[in-house]
């Protein structure tokens, strides 16, 4: 079955991720399926808004940290280039998208795919949702660092610097990660029924009106401060120290949280040498 579901209702498209038995965590095919789904949705000119969300316990947890490894001949550091430029192009996708996308997230909405949920035009959250940038935890960057231009300098430093994958969605709702938050139950039927509000505007409006909305934060530089910042993600992922060199093979050997009780007893060790 497609890691990816697309369905048409009238003037709306529903795009579901579907890989429930690993919390649609977003793989390579996952990214292609996307592609796909959202290609159609643009190409159909009955097509007025589109819903996202998940299938099973979560929206997403995340990019998939299984990354592949590079093709013949071809560097780590290209490799890495290669990959996190294709999934910063995903990402960006969904800003780029001319019709309006409405996402409904549940359980997890972690990492990369939070990326994905904050730049959808309107968020609506389950009262048991939980946001979170984990990143800085594995020793990894942000690959699309958008939650400043969405959420403030002060709140996304304070995500993205601590870390923390236990953001409440009523926290989230008062930072403006998010539109509302709902009970679990209504959660899609108020997805599809605000995109169905939306489809009952003129379209060419509706269009015009979220490119000019893109076009004001382009001006004043998001598209630049974004790729900038992905240099920076792609020299995080490319350096290695010590501790990132054995704090992966503890990952790899006994799973993240070995690797993350290993890193908290050398902070722990370095401390008491103080």
């Amino acid at each position: 079955m497609s890691v990816v579901l697309y369905k048409k209702h009238g003037a709306i498209s529903h795009i579901e991720l579907n890989r429930p038995e690993k919390l649609n965590a977003v793989n390579g095919e996952m990214l292609d399926g996307l592609r796909s789904a959202l290609d159609t949705a643009e190409e159909d000119n009955d097509v007025r808004a589109v819903v996202l969300s998940g299938a099973g316990r979560a929206f997403s947890a995340g990019f998939d940290l299984d990354m592949g490894s590079p093709a013949d001949g071809e560097s780590k550091t290209d490799f890495l280039r290669r990959e996190l430029q294709h999934d910063f192009d995903m990402i960006m996708r969904f800003h780029d998208f001319p019709k309006p996308i409405i996402v409904a997230v549940h359980g997890y909405c972690l990492g990369s795919s939070m990326e994905i949920a904050a730049l959808c035009d309107i968020t609506l959250a389950a009262t048991d949702c939980r946001f979170g940038a984990p990143e800085v935890r594995f020793g990894s960057g942000i690959v699309c660092l958008i939650l400043p231009w969405i959420i403030g300098q002060k709140h996304a430093r304070e995500m993205l610097l601590v870390g923390s994958d236990r953001i409440s969605a009523d926290r989230a709702e008062s930072i403006g990660l998010v539109n509302r938050v709902l009970p679990a139950d209504e959660l899609m039927e108020a997805a599809f029924a605000m995109a169905g509000e939306i489809s009952m505007n003129d379209p060419l409006a509706v269009q015009l009106t979220k490119k000019a909305l893109n076009r004001s934060l382009d001006i004043v530089g998001l598209k630049k401060a974004l790729e900038d910042a992905l240099e920076v993600d792609i020299e995080i992922e490319t350096t290695e120290t010590p501790e990132s060199k054995e704090f992966n093979r503890v990952l790899e050997a006994e799973g993240p949280k070995a690797a993350l009780a290993w890193r908290a007893a050398q902070v722990n060790v370095k401390g008491n040498n103080n």
